[in-house]
């Protein structure tokens, strides 16, 4: 079993992104923390409750986002954070940063947070977007999907 608390890794194409999924309070709010290997940008993709939009609060998972329509994505899910990732930079928002120096005890990147989160390091910068516009765009605009059936002996 993985420690969940630790930055997962996601190649795309020779560049190495790390990644956490955290559930934050006060405001209840799901965040998707992306920071490429060797920068101090992060982008934070912020999915809050509202109207339509659920986040998990005891109803749904931990990273599970959803809308009214049964729409839902599991942000734990590398190809669901690549999609997101790829809408991002469709909307211009990808971090470019500075290279973190490395550091010689255990050759450890400096700037990670308290248990594997992905901080903002001392001159870095955190960009935040809101999720739901690119939620939509990762799921489409297409039907719902079915209802379960009820089995009937």
């Amino acid at each position: 079993m993985r420690k969940t608390h630790r930055p997962r890794r996601l190649v795309v194409g020779d560049q190495c992104w790390l990644w956490t999924v955290r559930h934050r309070h006060p405001a209840c709010r799901e965040v998707l923390s992306l920071r490429r290997e060797g920068s101090r940008e992060v982008l934070r993709i912020v999915f809050r409750p509202g109207p339509g939009r659920f986040v998990p609060d005891g109803f749904l998972h931990s990273g599970a986002v959803m809308d009214d329509r049964r729409r839902s994505l599991n942000l734990h899910e590398p190809g669901v954070v690549r999609k997101l990732l790829d809408a991002a930079v469709g909307d211009a928002s990808l971090p470019m940063g500075a290279p973190l120096e490395r550091s010689r005890e255990r050759g450890r990147t400096e700037g990670s947070g308290e248990r594997g989160e992905l901080a903002a390091t001392a001159g870095a910068r955190a960009r935040e977007l809101d999720g739901w516009p690119l939620f939509d765009a990762v799921v489409g605009s297409g039907p719902a999907p079915p209802s379960p059936r009820r089995l009937t002996p």
